[in-house]
């Protein structure tokens, strides 16, 4: 089993003897007395230095470390009440593992801003600051909170093809790679994959993946390579599906909330959580509100989309979650049902955070015949997606499910200025490395 031996900042206590690893945070040089803090994933120690009762090789060697070097401090551990944490170290040796060049591409500590393309070219360095790594931890957290809610409702996590043979809504979005002589794609969604799970004896799933989408968007919330959260249910029609997506919205704020206290603080968020019960507007209503609040070139008809501008504005008017329900049949993919009193509308439906768009789902047509029609009225050849269709002639259940964007979740949760905040290694129009 792996052991960590080493004493952590934060757990540090006096009259112990401590054995500290961690990067040169800080050297301060005052003259008689030097300082050196050290950080580790923990937090902040400080090490005193007294220059007359130390050893002078020892005093060489630590105040002359550049900042981020990599060091090992050893020695006693005595209170402080002036040290940031209420102690420090009385080092007896201090080893430097990997020294730090001496000029760094960004500052760790904080002090001197940087820009967003250089934190993500240095994006290790970046994430040595408290308020950076605070966001990948949240990330986690509500990703941990999202699969314990999944399976609370019973579902099972699969793992579906980013490889594909086609695309799951066709058009111009699609990343094509060479496969072995052949042309395949980096796949849109698991959109087609996890309904056909659904449609086996696992009936309820979920997952947490990539995926692809070649956007010509360069903006704060579009990014090429984003992590989707899918959920998928049989027996299941919209209402189903848009209760489960507010569940798993709410049980992702309150493990936040509960969980990542000392990452709000860093981040200086003051998290509110959403109530529930979030309101719904069909489509109808939504773009005669966003005509109405919003200053729009033309104003919406039917059958537009919410354009951006229209989202924020209605998202204002609205001031929390809401649905967006009852869409129009033309401008959702062939898989949305439509309602069979009026095939002009669909039982499709957006979940949206006061900012932007988070979900988009609805109820799966389940139905061969509509399906193949769906498809063509799309200027979709249903040929291609044989081994989609196909399982919908052996007994496919009504169904219904959404997928979420991951990384949009937290960006909207923590209100950060761009969805790139919240991912390690953006892929964008721009950015293939790191």
């Amino acid at each position: 089993m792996y052991t960590d031996d080493r004493t952590h900042a934060a757990e540090a206590e006096p009259g112990q003897r401590a054995r500290v690893a961690g990067w040169a945070h800080e050297i301060r040089d005052l003259g008689g007395i030097a300082f050196l803090i050290v950080r580790d994933r923990t937090g902040k120690i400080q090490v005193k230095f007294e220059k007359d009762a130390t050893d002078d090789e020892l005093v060489e060697t630590s105040t002359s470390v550049a900042r981020e070097s990599v060091v090992v401090v050893e020695g006693e551990v005595e209170a402080e009440e002036r040290a940031p944490t209420g102690v420090e170290v009385v080092p007896d040796s201090v080893e430097v593992i990997a020294p730090a060049d001496p000029e760094l591409p960004l500052d760790p500590s904080g002090k001197v801003d940087a820009e967003l393309s250089t934190r993500l070219d240095n994006r290790t360095l970046d994430l040595r600051k408290p308020e950076v790594k605070a966001v990948f931890e949240v990330r986690a957290e509500v990703q941990r909170a999202v699969r314990e809610t999944f399976r609370e409702l019973d579902c099972t996590e699969i793992n579906t093809p980013k490889i594909v043979a086609t695309g799951t809504e066709g058009g111009t979005e699609l990343f094509p790679i060479t496969y072995f002589g052949r042309e395949a794609f980096m796949n849109q969604s698991p959109q087609l994959f996890k309904q056909l799970m659904a449609g086996s004896g696992l009936e309820r799933v979920f997952e947490i993946g990539p995926i692809f989408r070649a956007e010509e968007h360069n903006t704060p919330r579009h990014v090429n390579e984003a992590t989707s959260i899918d959920f998928e249910a049989t027996f299941a029609d919209h209402e189903d599906a848009m209760a489960v997506a507010e569940t798993v919205v709410l049980d992702a704020y309150e493990a936040v909330a509960e969980h990542c206290e000392t990452q709000l603080e860093a981040l200086g968020v003051d998290l509110e959580v959403p109530s529930g019960s979030f309101p719904r507007l069909t489509y109808d209503e939504a773009i005669e509100r966003a005509n109405a609040v919003a200053d729009l070139d033309e104003p919406l008809v039917w059958g537009d989309d919410l354009s951006t501008e229209a989202e924020k504005a209605l998202g204002e008017a609205v001031g929390e979650h809401f649905f967006v329900t009852d869409w129009p049949s033309e401008i959702k993919p062939f898989y949305i049902q439509d309602y069979d009193d009026d095939p002009s509308l669909s039982k499709g439906f957006d979940l949206n955070h006061p900012r932007m768009e988070l979900v988009s789902g609805g109820q799966r047509e389940h139905r061969y015949d509509r399906l193949v029609e769906g498809f063509e009225q799309q200027g979709l050849p249903p040929e291609e997606f044989a081994y989609y269709t196909e399982t919908f002639r052996y007994g496919m259940p009504p169904h219904a499910g959404w997928g979420m964007g991951g990384e949009r979740l937290v960006m909207t949760m923590l209100d950060l200025d761009n969805v790139r905040e919240a991912i390690l290694f953006p892929r964008d129009r721009q950015r293939l490395s790191p």
